[in-house]
């Protein structure tokens, strides 16, 4: 047993003896191996004070220095090669320490290990900035109120705004009924009905305008002779709206009365007439329909029919002459200021449309008189009254007026060379669909032979097929040359 346990010293001085060279061989370190043999074969023997074991302990520890001795001179003979040669690579790796790398220099910057320039320079950098110190500001509700002067600007802005709307908004429609009030006799007069435009269902008459807008109201006249009915619109100057009075300052503008009446068919004789200051003569020359096709634009109105400052859109010289009459020019001269324009036409479509090569028909016509008023700056509704009273005698005088037979057959020639033209612009678009509706026909027709179980009825449907097919194919016509 005491055997095995020498050998077993042996085994283990020789395993231990690389890693006494890597700690460069130093002769305390086999000192272990000695305290080993004392502590667990020596020591646990003196107890029971038996020599004998001790001697073969003693022996042990001889045989071992002495191969230890020998092994030291042998080993150190390799290692010093070792070193001479290659002295950086021969390096023990240490037990791997798994915070290391926070004391790597490189992987902070100013780490305090740090001894580069570069480093030096941060950390000096660093410690010369100035302390910054944040101010303490109450929390509290500043009592400095122009620092608010935008908001409390735009605020006032805002209150201005609303309180010009409501105030805008009341004006508008007291203008509104006080012009009703102070023409509702004269309205009531002419018409059976008053205020309903046959839209709605309404138990009984009411006198009232109808609101399309803040700034635009309406009132629907009928029941009279020589005419359908009679629209009564007020444009006033959008007095809700701020900007555009501010808009208005550049540009004046003022309330506007327009009285449009639908005339029978049979109450007027067919020409087109207009007379209109001169800016808005050119204007409605431009945009409407019948004007730009029936009439020729006058400007001598001053030297034949003394109404200056007028100019005249006339399709007959006739209906000319015959309308103007002394009490309607005198009713020029006098309301000037307030009369925009008179428009009588029967052929009156509503402003030019773009041209449609689709188009088919020509735009339904009416028969009216339209006028166009400038109401007073001061909203003087008595001085008003005279204009409506002028459009009840144009109503009558229109009844009353017809054509001379050279100014029938005039009107009639303008109309149809409307018509002719008309005719030539859409003829692409007629003959096209004239093409779809017979094609469309012979569609339905073959399905309705094919449909019949009858052989012999699409024999025939089929040679009638070829022979109008025939007919649409060109004839080539055969010239004979005589051999000389």
């Amino acid at each position: 047993m005491r055997l095995h346990i020498c050998l077993l010293a042996v085994i283990l001085c020789m395993l231990q003896r690389p890693l006494a060279a890597s700690k460069h061989f130093e002769d305390d370190d086999f000192a272990e191996f000695e305290d080993f043999d004392d502590e667990e074969f020596v020591g646990g023997n003196t107890a029971n004070g038996n020599s004998r074991q001790g001697e073969n302990a003693n022996s042990v520890n001889l045989n071992v220095d002495s191969k230890k001795d020998n092994a030291y001179e042998d080993d150190s003979n390799d290692f010093a090669e070792i070193d001479d040669n290659d002295d950086d690579e021969a390096v023990v790796e240490d037990e791997e320490n798994d915070f290391e790398h926070f004391q790597d220099e490189e992987e902070f910057e100013g780490f305090p290990g740090a001894t580069n320039d570069e480093d030096i320079r941060i950390n000096d950098a660093r410690r010369s900035e100035p302390k910054l110190t944040m101010a303490k500001v109450p929390m509290h509700f500043r009592t400095h109120w122009d620092s608010y002067w935008m908001e409390m600007l735009m605020l006032a802005g805002l209150l201005a705004y609303f309180a010009n709307y409501l105030l805008g908004n009341r004006k508008n429609s007291s203008i509104a009924n006080l012009w009703l009030s102070t023409h509702k006799s004269l309205l009531e007069d002419n018409f059976v009905l008053l205020g309903d435009d046959g839209k709605k269902e309404t138990e009984g008459s009411t006198m009232s305008f109808i609101k399309e807008s803040e700034s635009i109201y309406t009132l629907w006249c009928s029941g009279r002779t020589c005419c359908e009915g009679m629209l009564v619109e007020l444009k006033m100057i959008k007095r809700q709206d701020l900007v555009s009075l501010i808009a208005g300052i550049m540009k004046p503008a003022q309330d506007q009365l327009h009285i449009k009446t639908e005339m029978s068919a049979d109450s007027m004789d067919n020409f087109v007439f207009c007379v209109a200051t001169k800016k808005q003569a050119t204007k409605m020359f431009k945009e409407l329909n019948d004007l730009s096709k029936f009439c020729t634009l006058v400007n001598k109105t001053e030297e034949k029919y003394d109404i200056p400052g007028y100019f005249l859109l006339s399709e007959i010289a006739e209906a000319s002459s015959s309308l103007l009459d002394s009490r309607l020019v005198a009713a020029l001269n006098k309301y000037s200021h307030l009369i925009e324009y008179i428009h009588v036409s029967d052929q009156y479509s509503g402003p030019i449309q773009q041209e449609d090569q689709n188009t088919l028909k020509q735009p339904e016509v009416k028969h009216i008189l339209h006028c166009g008023f400038n109401m007073p700056a001061k909203i003087n509704m008595e001085e008003m009254q005279p204009l409506l009273v002028l459009v009840f005698y144009l109503m009558e005088r229109l009844k009353r007026f017809r054509l001379s037979k050279e100014g029938k057959a005039k009107s009639d020639k303008n109309r149809a060379r409307v018509e002719e033209e008309f005719m030539k612009n859409t003829h692409a678009a007629r003959a096209e669909a004239a093409a779809q509706r017979r094609e469309e026909k012979r569609k339905a027709e073959k399905e309705k032979v094919l449909a019949n179980e009858d052989p012999e009825k699409q024999r025939r449907w089929e040679e009638k097929e070829r022979k109008r097919l025939e007919k649409k194919r060109p004839k080539m016509k055969q010239l004979s040359i005589k051999a000389l």
